[in-house]
């Protein structure tokens, strides 16, 4: 990225069923909902959202190698995506196993994200 424009932050949680990828996607959507860039296209080059780079960079605290990249660049509408992953985020008990829900253990996942917005 050779300009970085904004910088968005996020959490998300997957309370049952340990999917490090729903925890992702979540963490991904409170980072960049609460937010607008109104004039972003005027500083892109030729003025487009194709020329937009988005890096997202996850901090997932197990599971990293079931993660689903294309489902977490998908919850980014717009640019070039990539995708950094690296040790962090929070593995805490939710209080209670329910099967039902696809649940494995009793465990919450808790994903970081920082969104990177630039080109």
């Amino acid at each position: 990225m050779k300009q970085l424009i904004f910088i968005q932050t996020g959490m998300g949680v997957d309370v049952h069923g340990q999917n490090v990828t729903k925890a992702s996607v979540r963490a991904i959507k409170n980072a960049i909902h609460s937010n607008s860039m109104p004039g972003i296209r005027e500083i892109l080059p030729e003025q487009s959202l194709d020329n937009m780079k988005v890096n997202i960079k996850l901090a997932v605290p197990r599971d990293k190698d079931s993660l689903d990249y294309e489902e977490v660049k998908q919850a980014i509408p717009y640019g070039q995506k990539s995708v950094e992953v690296m040790d962090g985020g929070m593995i805490t008990t939710s209080g209670i196993e329910l099967k039902d829900k696809e649940d494995k253990n009793d465990l919450m996942y808790i994903v970081n994200v920082s969104v990177e917005v630039g080109y």
